[in-house]
């Protein structure tokens, strides 16, 4: 998805574009090897919504025209959300329902949508089935384009480039081929997830199951968790989530046994009347990596990196494809200006400015539920308390919970719970919670 957006971007700059893939890339929206990832519960972001409108303009309506759908603010009962154990309000209407907007589509059906659009632009070409090797340099150690190589057959060949753009994902070789040419790598920001998810597609009868998303958050006392996610055509996404190292089931009837531990009876109930859909898959997402290219001295002339190559973070919180296209986003203004000369650092920098308010949250949200020892559990405990007391008002509460909600779409910032106004009704919650258990 980096790739595709970072094209989208080029296009606009750039006299040819070519995208080098090393999957046969498929005509249809079907899952494929090279996006692992895609067979488990995917979400875009409504940050990453809008990004994605301003590039391809009319996109949502080719989704709905599809099978997918759109869930927003309007109505809160299609939305199950228990966190810290608290399910969240689910009467009424958020007070800017249209402010929220999640596209219930699967992450092959949106992929194709985005590569067709892609590859209909005029002065983009794809090279699928070859491997980048790594990047070509000069004498002055400047990038001058790609070596790359024919999957099938092994032939190697040079593509010239006057910029390179890597989006080969978190196992990017881009600091060791640095590393090797005489620049510092880039220092790592990391922190161990340790994170299991185990996943099966269904098809779920028309009526059977009112809820658009289900979403039941790991705690301090269960490290796992489950989502649930409405995708097009009448299917449905259940992925299983386990935390610090959590073990969990990779065949159908454990999934289901565990689904029905966490998930509400109605909804694992339906999911027993539905139709599975392709075998059950599982993978493993070890630590979150922010590579700090913005902080690099030097960088070579004619490159930049992308999307998960830059940063990673737990697929938990599925931010992926909105980081991809919020760092699309700089590297359009960037280019916007004309100047090339220290297009890298303008880039990094810019990209920094909007990775940065996310990684701070899922650090934060990741500590306060992820296995700590000494010190440091002190300080957990005190933060979990503060989340539990939040999300306790947010259950009787629509506006905290519409809130929340705009905080995980990264509409707003999570300091916005802070606002005067929000502790007030903290606090209010608090005190009814109080009351009412007096009067039990």
């Amino acid at each position: 998805m980096a790739g595709l957006l970072a094209a989208r971007v080029l296009s606009d700059f750039y006299a040819s574009v070519t995208l080098v893939e090393r999957d046969v890339l498929p005509e249809e929206a079907i899952q494929r090897r090279g996006v692992s990832q895609g067979q488990h519960l995917h979400a875009l972001m409504t940050r990453g919504s809008w990004a994605l409108s301003e590039l391809f303009p009319g996109l949502s309506d080719e989704l709905l025209a599809d099978g997918a759908d759109v869930i927003d603010g309007s109505d809160a009962s299609l939305v199950y959300m228990c966190v810290s154990d608290h399910v969240l309000a689910r009467t009424g209407e958020f007070v800017d329902p249209k402010g929220i907007a999640v596209h219930s589509v699967s992450r092959p059906l949106l992929e194709a949508h985005v590569r067709r659009r892609v590859l209909a632009l005029a002065n983009v070409t794809v090279l699928d089935g070859h491997e980048v090797i790594e990047p070509t340099l000069d004498s002055a150690g400047d990038v001058t384009g790609v070596r790359v190589a024919d999957r099938d057959t092994g032939t190697e060949r040079e593509l010239n480039a006057d910029l390179v753009v890597g989006a080969t994902g978190r196992s990017a070789r881009t600091p060791a081929f640095l590393e090797a040419h005489g620049y510092d790598r880039p220092a790592e920001q990391r922190y161990t997830v340790n994170l299991n998810y185990t996943s099966q597609l269904f098809r779920v009868p028309a009526g059977l199951l009112a809820e658009k998303t289900v979403m039941v958050a790991p705690t301090l006392e269960n490290p796992t968790g489950a989502g649930l996610l409405a995708y097009e055509n009448g299917t449905v996404i259940c992925t299983l989530i386990g935390i610090g190292g959590a073990k969990l089931p990779t065949d159908f009837a454990g999934l289901m046994a565990s689904a029905t531990a966490i998930l509400p009876a109605h909804v694992t109930a339906a999911l027993r009347d539905s139709q599975p859909v392709g075998a059950v898959s599982a993978q493993n997402y070890p630590v979150s990596v922010w590579r700090r290219y913005d902080k690099l001295s030097r960088f070579p002339k004619g490159f930049l990196v992308i999307g998960d190559a830059v940063c990673s973070f737990n697929p938990v919180y599925g931010q992926g494809m909105t980081s991809a296209a919020l760092q699309a986003i700089a590297l359009r203004d960037c280019l916007a200006t004309g100047r090339i000369d220290d297009l890298s650092s303008r880039y990094f920098r810019a990209t920094t400015k909007k990775l940065r308010p996310i990684w701070q949250a899922n650090r934060f949200n990741d500590f306060v539920v992820l296995p700590v020892a000494g010190w440091r559990s002190i300080p957990r405990l005190f933060l979990y308390w503060c989340q539990d007391r939040v999300m306790a008002a947010a259950a009787n509460d629509i506006v905290l919970t519409e809130l929340f909600v705009r905080t995980i779409h990264l509409v707003d910032s999570p300091t916005r719970l802070m606002h005067p106004a929000m502790l007030r009704r903290i606090i209010s919650g608090q005190r009814r919670r109080a009351t009412a258990s007096a009067q039990v």
